[in-house]
């Protein structure tokens, strides 16, 4: 996904691994070198959908053991990355069926995560009550 400022961010699944992130400087001409926001060794599921607004991007990822057989997910999770994307806020919500979609404020100040219920993040806070 490209930022406004020109980087890009790329969030993907690694086998044995967890998800994994690497973000391109236009500056540098470079991908960064991937490294696991989220580590786990169950499988994943579905996609991974990403938002961004002024500088913050968020995202939503879920792993399971049995997902390609197609059962939900037991793992889900809403993260955030802000400035640099070096530093990631991540949430697991075990034995969940999956957030439906990350609202990123016009600001970059704070993220909603949606489905049935609500987790809400903000710069100053972090993650609500977590």
């Amino acid at each position: 996904m490209k930022l406004a400022d020109g980087r890009r961010v790329a969030l993907h699944y690694r086998r044995g691994k967890g998800l994994v992130e690497q973000h391109y400087s236009p500056r540098a001409k470079a991908w960064t070198v991937p490294t696991v926001i989220y580590r786990t060794t169950t499988d994943a599921c579905q996609g991974i959908h990403l938002r961004t607004k002024n500088g913050t991007v968020a995202a939503i990822a879920d792993f399971g053991p049995y997902c390609y057989d197609g059962e939900p997910p037991t793992e889900s999770l809403a993260a955030v990355g802000v400035g640099d994307l070096t530093d990631w806020s991540v949430d697991v919500t075990r034995n969940f069926d999956g957030w439906e979609r990350a609202t990123v404020s016009e600001d970059g100040q704070r993220v909603v995560f949606g489905s049935n219920t609500t987790l809400n993040w903000s710069r100053t806070d972090g993650f609500e009550g977590r």
